[in-house]
């Protein structure tokens, strides 16, 4: 670790480039509120020229108090300038909470922009990008970039702020005694140095640590989660994932503690260089003054100019630093946006076919995964012809699901091609191929949303048609299900909301088959459809899934045989190629791999 964090160390040059990235930062503030940004700009101009304004008007007041103790007079002026000071005083006050208001809705608006920035960039990437690890490290850094951008959103235009206000205090400044400008400058640097340096030790520290904060949150996540607290209890696991997190974050802390002690003790050493800088500018003006060379009211402006330049030098000089590690840390959200798909669409996209006249072509074609060795498909050469049942066979690790995969274009083949109807996959539109698809995975997600919302998601276009809902639920057989929950199909599912309801093994798989039924596919995929119905519910949803399907192309993938001998043809996987080819009869008359896991099933249930 200690090798990756000195690789990442920043220079100066590296902070300076980095600054580069406000114009795309400012586009992003832009486009979230375009309003709500002028107004920020137009606030923060009118408060940066509170400062000098209101010293300048304490200056006069001061001057005004000297003359009427010295000889006397109308007091008008005085009173006149007291008023004019409250009045810009409460304007500054006003013009704080309206900046920090503004701040804050923008910050969240910007948020949330960019949150669903990554989300419909997500979208558009392939599958096996996200089984890479190093994908999802650059993920992780995105998602942390939506919270943290709106605060350097907020720092730069802090910064932009302050640079305004010192413009007019130098100007009076210069216009009194501008060799303290020297004296403030030097004063300055050592801490504008320090928080440089450990500022850019930070980063490196943060960027090395993403894989390890991954974990993190997923061992909290295993600890305390409705859906992994069964497991926790019946194997006593939370002994083990506690001390997993108390090893990960120990560690977090020894380094972070260990940067934070060196930098605090650091920064102290040249806040106090500083201070002394500061007050030998002091010291010179209170000598000026005595010696009659400037007013009391000149004293006050100068010290309060000088010690306002002095803050908001070092404010910004220290948020420089961060300024330049958050738009540093703005490459790994700009960095997300760059990794494009694999997966090609074409220029010119043909319509998918209506009907399927020859069928999908399978020549040759093999697939393995990135950084993978080893082929997942290999050699795989058949054909789903229009109206086909096929059923996939095979042990676990076969292959099965990687080849629906490719029909569905969730993957593009490494080796070979895929025909539909005499015509490469890759020349159609991707949007119609999978909108002509109904699939149901055996990893299917249980959405914590309405029973209806769960069942619409097969085709979300869809989701105010409760017609078509009821429809596929009833052709899945969960209508009856639905009538029996409190809030029939408006009832939340899961127990995370509202209230929600949990529903069984084999009820979940009815309401995730009525999501096949959403669309009016020509093709129907399903993987391990009724692994988790009881026997009479599978015999019920494959009379069912046969009456729908007459006519249409479906791709089963199951262990029952049971259920592969219901289709007019079954491929048999074994280590991603196709063992053998068969109608259920022919397979088991040949008396190979299929007739033995065939007669191993069949011992089980005797």
């Amino acid at each position: 670790m200690a090798k990756t964090v000195l690789k990442s160390d920043l220079t100066f040059k590296q902070r300076l480039s980095s600054l580069k990235n406000l114009p795309e930062l400012f586009r992003l503030v832009w486009q979230s509120s375009p309003g709500k940004t002028t107004l920020s700009f137009a606030l923060r101009i009118a408060r940066s020229a509170m400062p000098v304004t209101l010293l300048y008007i304490g200056k006069l007041i001061i001057d005004q108090v000297v003359l009427l103790n010295r000889h006397g007079g109308s007091q008008d002026t005085l009173w006149k300038l007291v008023i004019i000071e409250f009045g810009v005083a409460v304007l500054t006050d006003g013009l704080s909470r309206m900046i920090t208001l503004t701040d804050s809705l923008l910050g969240d608006l910007f948020s949330n922009y960019t949150s669903m920035r990554i989300m419909r960039h997500a979208t558009t990437l392939d599958l096996d990008q996200f089984e890479d690890s190093v994908f999802y490290d650059k993920l992780e850094r995105a998602r942390q970039q939506t919270v943290g951008r709106s605060i350097l959103l907020s720092q730069v235009m802090s910064q932009v702020q302050d640079f305004i206000s010192m413009a007019f205090l130098l100007t009076g400044l210069i216009a009194f005694n501008p060799w303290l400008i020297l004296v403030l400058v030097i004063a300055i640097i050592p801490s504008f140095l320090g928080e440089s340096y450990f500022n850019s030790k930070n980063y490196a520290l943060s960027r090395s640590q993403t894989p390890e904060r991954r974990e993190l949150d997923y061992v909290r996540y295993l600890g305390a989660s409705d859906e992994t607290a069964k497991e926790v209890k019946i194997f006593g696991l939370s002994d083990f994932i506690i001390n997993r997190f108390k090893t990960l974050s120990d560690k977090f802390y020894a380094d972070n503690s260990k940067l934070a002690i060196k930098r605090s003790a650091w920064g102290t050493f040249f806040s106090v260089l500083g201070t002394i800088g500061y007050y030998v500018a002091y010291g010179v003006i209170i000598y000026q003054t005595i010696i009659g060379k400037t007013s009391v009211g000149t004293l006050t402006f100068l010290a309060g100019s000088f010690q306002q330049l002095s803050n908001l030098m070092e404010n910004m000089l220290g948020r420089f630093t961060t300024v330049s590690q958050g738009t540093i840390y703005l490459n790994d959200f700009l960095e997300f946006f760059e990794i494009k798909p694999k997966i090609s669409v074409a220029q010119n996209p043909l319509p998918f076919p209506n009907p399927i006249k020859q069928g999908f072509t399978f020549e040759n074609v093999g697939f393995r995964y990135h950084n993978s060795e080893s082929w997942a498909n290999r050699h795989l050469s058949f054909t789903l012809h229009p109206g086909e049942k096929l059923a996939l066979v095979g042990e676990n690790g076969a292959g099965k699901t990687t080849l629906v995969k490719l029909l569905a274009r969730l993957y593009d083949p490494t080796e070979g091609r895929i025909l539909l109807d005499g015509i490469n996959l890759k020349e159609y539109a991707i949007e119609e191929l999978r909108l002509n698809m109904g699939i149901i995975f055996q990893d299917y997600l249980k959405y914590q949303m309405t029973f209806s919302q769960n069942i619409a998601v097969g085709n979300i276009s869809q989701i105010n048609n409760k017609t078509l809902i009821q429809k596929a639920a009833e052709e899945s057989l969960a209508d009856s299900l639905a009538a029996k929950l409190p809030n029939k199909y408006d009832q939340w599912l899961g127990r995370r909301f509202n209230e929600g309801i949990e529903l069984s093994g084999g009820e979940w798989q009815k309401v995730a088959l009525a999501r096949a039924y959403m669309k009016d596919a020509q093709v129907l995929i399903l993987d391990e459809p009724t692994a988790a119905l009881d026997a009479r519910a599978e015999y019920e949803v494959f009379q069912r899934f046969a009456e729908l399907t007459r006519g249409k192309s479906a791709v089963l993938i199951s262990h029952r045989f049971s259920t592969a001998r219901l289709a007019d043809r079954i491929l048999v996987l074994d280590k991603g190629t196709i063992l053998e080819a068969g109608t259920h009869q022919e397979l088991i008359l040949k008396g190979g791999h299929y007739a033995e896991l065939f007669q191993l099933q069949a011992k089980g249930y005797q």
